[in-house]
């Protein structure tokens, strides 16, 4: 692959030929365009689709599980908001970007917490313009759910890009009958013209529990030209009607964070990724997946990457590309209007499991076969 790294994960700088094409596909945009519609090069492309990607956040339920478990409120709201900041410090080497999602792809899988509780994942891509990818994960065992969409919107800025990561999602503790609204901070590579290409979380996002009268607000940090680290953070836990700290959070959001008390002046580590477990998730073999899977979707783009056979790997993600717009022309021409088939559209304008998670009110064993059913079934 014609690029060199950096010692920094989130550094890349690229050879004179990449370059170039970066530089001759950048002279055609303007600033402020939206790259939704753009085809990038395959060698800034990260080996596996948003659809997947998004499942990182997936990677550490453990967390979960303790924050349903945990009888302190004020500790449950604690770990949610670590659970929220583990889903950051999973990303590719350098500066990379998933395949975009063709409509209808989904990914799915299932993973397991100490052989006892488990969790059931399932995105979909429901719609290409705008780019909206819907996700759900269930764990009937624990009474943890979690739905949500990603609609990430990507803007030319001169020497840098910049996604907007809009949507948001909702955790809900059934033991609790507690709900925690999300939202995403933006995403920045920077050095696209010169410079070395570096990707940076920015902005504040938030999380919120009207119940516990508890936010959480933070501000990802972008590195200055003269001062300041790549991948800080800044974050404080408030009292909603009162507006009291009660607790900060800072440090890294690659490496470790700690957690300060304000009251008590104590702080601790709140999550260090060289110390937390990555838990396994189990996918389907791609020759056990159907068509629209992602791995399946994009394995001969893959297989090609793989093999640094970037001619291959243009073809293979042209050729998905140009089916994709094929079925758009054909259901258009045939008035045929196109369904997710994991989610519906609410009323508020955003997407919902088909399977609520109202409707799993049987015992553990009743509610993991239904939802085994949702995801795992065919059509």
């Amino acid at each position: 692959m014609p690029k060199t790294y950096d010692n920094n994960n989130n550094e890349e700088v690229l050879d004179e030929e990449p370059k170039n094409i970066i530089l001759a596909m950048i002279s055609q945009l303007g600033t402020n365009m939206d790259l939704s519609r753009v085809t990038l090069p395959t060698f800034v492309l990260e080996p596996r689709s948003f659809t997947e990607r998004v499942s990182d956040f997936m990677l550490h339920p453990d967390i979960l599980v303790e924050s349903s478990n945990t009888t302190d409120p004020i500790q449950r709201f604690i770990l949610i908001v670590k659970y929220y900041m583990s889903g950051w410090h999973i990303h590719p080497k350098g500066v990379k970007k998933p395949y975009n999602p063709v409509l209808g792809e989904f990914f799915r899988n299932d993973c397991q917490i100490d052989n006892k509780s488990k969790f059931y994942f399932v995105s979909e891509q429901v719609s290409h313009h705008p780019p909206i990818t819907a996700f759900t994960n269930y764990c009937p065992d624990e009474g943890i759910y979690i739905k949500g969409d990603m609609r990430p919107r990507g803007k030319f800025l001169g020497n840098s890009v910049s996604v907007h990561l809009g949507g948001s999602s909702e955790i809900f503790l059934s033991k609790h009958d507690e709900r925690y609204s999300i939202n995403y901070p933006n995403m920045y590579t920077r050095g696209v013209l010169f410079g070395k290409m570096v990707l940076e979380m920015g902005d504040k996002a938030h999380i919120t529990c009207q119940k516990l009268d508890l936010i959480y607000k933070v501000e990802f940090k972008t590195k200055g030209f003269f001062s300041g680290q790549y991948n800080e953070v800044a974050g404080k836990i408030k009292r909603i009607s009162t507006d009291e700290v009660l607790y900060e959070v800072s440090g890294n959001w690659q490496h470790k964070m700690t957690i300060t008390n304000k009251k008590t002046k104590v702080s601790e580590v709140l999550f260090d990724s060289s110390t937390e477990h990555i838990t396994k998730l189990n996918v389907a073999d791609i020759d056990n997946q159907e068509d629209n899977e992602s791995r399946r979707k994009w394995r001969h783009v893959t297989k090609a990457l793989a093999n640094r056979d970037l001619d291959q790997a243009t073809e293979e993600k042209t050729k998905i590309e140009e089916e994709q717009r094929e079925s758009i022309k054909e259901r258009k021409i045939k008035n045929i209007e196109w369904k997710p088939r994991f989610f519906y559209l609410g009323n508020d304008e955003k997407y919902h499991p088909k399977l609520e998670f109202s409707s799993l009110t049987g015992d553990k064993s009743e509610n993991n076969s239904k939802v085994q059913n949702f995801i795992f079934s065919k059509p």
